[in-house]
């Protein structure tokens, strides 16, 4: 999508934020993935050492009503595109974009090299637009076998759920990426006319752009690493829990993970800590044990959005070639919004242990909550308007 956002005049920043709010979010609350069978595997374990027996997947699936700012991020997502507003440093990027055209601002350094952001192709190939996601549907489709299938989903006594939290997503990722790659250069040698030693290169081209953002993520693993051996969120922690009233609980588990996901930069790391800790508390409190759990899951999203070190964010900046603190920078203020209304509208009401129908309108509260900061913060965007015949010609 970046080279039609590009002549569309939406800049990086823009389409960065709505790769990074549309992905961890997801894949936290997603039915079948290795994110939840990482969650869930947390949850057992803790249920297990307070001798609390329940099926641990249907207690996954009643916290996501309560995962507030995950659902109202992905809300604040549409609003923020129906209205057409911006706030902030993402109202200066969109200004600059529609109105110079400069999709990236002066002096910002893409999280990706010249050979992805300026390719070449020959015309005279056959190629059309159903032909870009062929590759990507055959990742989609090789994941989803190779998940169940690694995670020995061929054994009878191994379901689906099962294999999908058994199976090891590295691999599975390497046999789905490749399988993709395969796809892609079977395409362009049949239909787009090129040689093998193109295709070879145009790989390698490939490869090479994301040598930075490789870089960056080691470096961030290992910060993030440093600051788990310092136990600096074993200190946040310890510093918080005795003085704690139950009904505030969910809303502190919210806000906890999210300073140590920013802090640490990843999300399941910040889970395997904290979790242990907020479900035993919860319990010796008597603090709502749904919205506890959803706010510790959901927390870790908030701080992966907000950190600069976070991989989700860093590989967010790479797909969309955006500046990567420029991502940062325009990503915190809706991030923040969000995370208040979620508090404000969400956990302080839930730790009253609400009953489970009153979370709904809870989350409609927050939607229009979302829409009214929107219009009081954002701005519109000035300059020339695209229309509908100007995106039809730029997909044509």
């Amino acid at each position: 999508m970046r080279s039609i956002t590009d002549k569309l005049k939406v800049s990086r920043e823009k389409l960065s934020y709505i790769v990074d709010c549309t992905a961890a979010p997801v894949t936290s609350m997603a039915f079948i993935s290795t994110w939840v069978g990482y969650e869930m595997g947390l949850i057992q374990d803790a249920f297990t050492k307070l001798g609390i027996e329940q099926n641990v997947y249907s207690v996954f699936l009643k916290t996501i009503p309560y995962r507030f700012y995950s659902i109202l991020a992905l809300f604040m997502i549409l609003v923020v595109i129906w209205t057409g507003k911006d706030i902030g440093p993402m109202h200066q990027a969109e200004q600059r974009a529609r109105k110079t055209g400069k999709v990236l601002a002066d002096g910002a350094t893409p999280m990706a090299s010249e050979e992805l952001t300026e390719m070449n192709y020959k015309e005279n190939n056959s190629m059309k637009w159903y032909d870009a996601f062929l590759p990507i549907i055959t990742v989609i489709i090789v994941s989803l076998v190779g998940l169940w299938y690694n995670g020995g989903g061929l054994a009878a006594d191994v379901g689906l759920r099962e294999a999908f939290g058994n199976a090891d997503s590295s691999v599975v990722l390497l046999w789905a990426s490749f399988s993709g790659t395969i796809v892609a250069g079977i395409l362009g040698l049949f239909k787009g006319n090129l040689e093998v030693e193109e295709i070879m290169e145009g790989w390698i081209d490939g490869a090479k752009a994301l040598a930075v953002a490789c870089g960056i993520l080691i470096l961030a693993w290992s910060l993030g690493t440093v600051i788990e051996k310092l136990g600096t969120a074993n200190y946040i922690v310890a510093l918080t829990k005795d003085i704690i009233p139950p009904f505030l609980l969910p809303t502190m588990m919210f806000v906890i993970p999210g300073i140590i996901a920013f802090a640490t930069g990843t999300s399941w790391g910040t889970n395997a800590i904290i979790m242990p800790l907020a479900i035993p508390m919860a319990y010796q409190f008597g603090a709502p044990m749904l919205p506890t759990i959803g706010a510790v899951l959901t927390g870790c999203v908030l701080g992966d959005h907000c950190s600069p070190i976070s991989d989700t964010t860093i590989m967010s900046s790479t797909a969309s070639a955006a500046d990567h603190i420029d991502h940062v920078n325009t990503q915190i203020p809706y991030a923040l919004i969000v995370g208040i209304i979620s508090i404000v509208f969400g956990f302080i009401p839930a730790g009253f242990g609400l009953p489970y129908w009153v979370v709904f309108p809870l989350l409609l509260l927050g939607m229009i909550a979302c829409y009214i900061a929107i219009n009081i913060f954002g701005k519109e965007v000035e300059g020339d308007e695209v229309t509908i015949e100007d995106t039809k010609e730029i997909t044509a």
